[in-house]
């Protein structure tokens, strides 16, 4: 991944990105300075928060990154699964219905969501919802693909 473009964020562009993150997640992301990195050879443009990569544009789209969702724990489009579905997830693998133990009411098939693992809650993966929240529990087929996750070129990136 090549940096094609890097500049900070008006204060409205900053107030359109935090508003979004808010009524999508349920999340206050605060910091002093808000620079987007537009990026060459990757689906994404990451936004750094004081430095940090935590939000990414996803199809246009404003979202947390995987880290950006341990730093801000999502309070609403959250996908949790169990301990088998761990290593999986976290290598990229899609989320399958057996590995689920719980969905967010309000997931919309397309929503963006956050995956997160039982045990201690930390996000594994971002990832789209393949279903409705209502459609996600059972015991087979795939339910979010995932986008990005633990150890992929986005999380290993460094500006």
């Amino acid at each position: 991944m090549q940096v094609s473009s890097r500049h900070h964020l008006r204060s409205d562009a900053i107030d359109d990105l935090t508003a979004s993150l808010a009524d999508s997640l349920g999340v206050d992301i605060e910091g002093d300075t808000f620079e987007l990195v537009e990026l060459d050879g990757t689906e994404f443009d990451i936004v750094l928060v004081d430095g940090e990569k935590l939000v990414a544009y996803v199809d246009d789209e404003p979202f947390l990154t995987v880290e950006g969702a341990n730093e801000f724990p999502p309070q609403r489009g959250l996908v949790t699964v169990d301990a088998g579905a761990i290593e999986f997830v976290s290598n990229g693998a899609d989320v399958m219905r057996p590995g689920i133990v719980e969905v967010d009411d309000g997931i919309t098939a397309g929503d963006l969501v956050a995956i997160a693992e039982e045990t201690h809650g930390k996000v594994l993966a971002i990832g789209r919802a393949q279903t409705d929240s209502d459609d996600m529990l059972g015991d087979s087929g795939k339910v979010v693909s995932s986008i990005h996750h633990v150890g992929d070129d986005l999380y290993e990136f460094s500006v």
